[in-house]
């Protein structure tokens, strides 16, 4: 179940204090995904060209013979890269309809960490089976509302987003189980050639998610939604073994 809660952001704006709400409310959604909608990101590594991601909501989807959202995130590294951290990826996500819970995650990856993964959502038995290359692992019990890593992306840009509120969101990889927080740390402008972008700095903690590079310092993810009721995530920002990488939007079609 999704929780929306504020705390003090004494540290952003030094004249104001938010008082924490004691146990959390339901927060209002203000989008709905729109299928059709493809959104083209170039990736940087440091300051080198990096090569290219995509996210996209597909059309006319449906899992196990019934109406359900697609979305699916796919990431190539250019030749260059390559050399050093080769990435081709793909990630499937499909969710009920009213988006309140993950039916299906996939992750395959074809670079120098491949993976053939599935974690299927058992909503009858409350559990989540994680599958690699066809092996499967001990399910984990989830709870109501819980989601997979990708489609977190999507429910974070239904609600309403205010600088000191948390977003606290159950999500699995199919091997952990944890109560995402995600913190909406403060309005930016963020520039992209030269489109200029009002936006809401967004801080997800997955750092207890497989292969989530976590420690002290810069967070593993930032994402700068537009201050608008579509909120696009026309910036992101991950951490990984060999760096950071910078995913800037540069085409968006609905």
């Amino acid at each position: 179940m999704l929780k929306k809660y504020s705390i003090p952001v004494i540290l952003l704006v030094w004249f104001m204090v938010l008082v924490a709400a004691g146990e959390g409310v339901a927060a209002d959604r203000i989008f709905t995904p729109e299928p059709g909608e493809r959104l083209v990101y170039r990736a940087k590594w440091f300051f080198l060209p990096a090569g290219e991601a995509v996210i996209e909501v597909l059309r006319d989807a449906s899992f196990n013979g019934q109406p359900a959202y697609h979305f699916v995130a796919s990431t190539s590294t250019n030749s260059p890269i390559d050399f050093f951290y080769m990435i081709r990826e793909r990630r499937d996500s499909f969710t009920d309809l009213q988006v309140t819970h993950s039916l299906q995650y996939r992750k395959t990856s074809t670079g120098d960490y491949p993976r053939d993964l599935v974690v299927l959502f058992d909503w009858t038995h409350m559990t989540a089976t994680y599958t690699n290359f066809g092996q499967p692992e001990k399910p984990v019990t989830i709870q109501p509302g819980t989601f997979d890593p990708l489609s977190l992306i999507f429910v974070i840009r239904m609600y309403r987003l205010i600088p000191g509120d948390v977003l606290e969101i159950p999500v699995t990889d199919g091997k952990r189980v944890i109560n995402a927080k995600a913190i909406v740390a403060s309005r930016e402008t963020v520039t992209i050639n030269h489109d200029v972008y009002d936006t809401l700095l967004v801080i997800p903690d997955l750092s207890r998610l497989e292969g989530v590079v976590s420690g002290r310092g810069e967070p593993s993810l930032k994402i700068w939604f537009t201050t608008d009721e579509r909120h696009l995530p026309v910036k992101v920002q991950t951490r990984i073994a060999v760096g950071s990488f910078v995913f800037e939007l540069v085409s968006a079609t609905y």
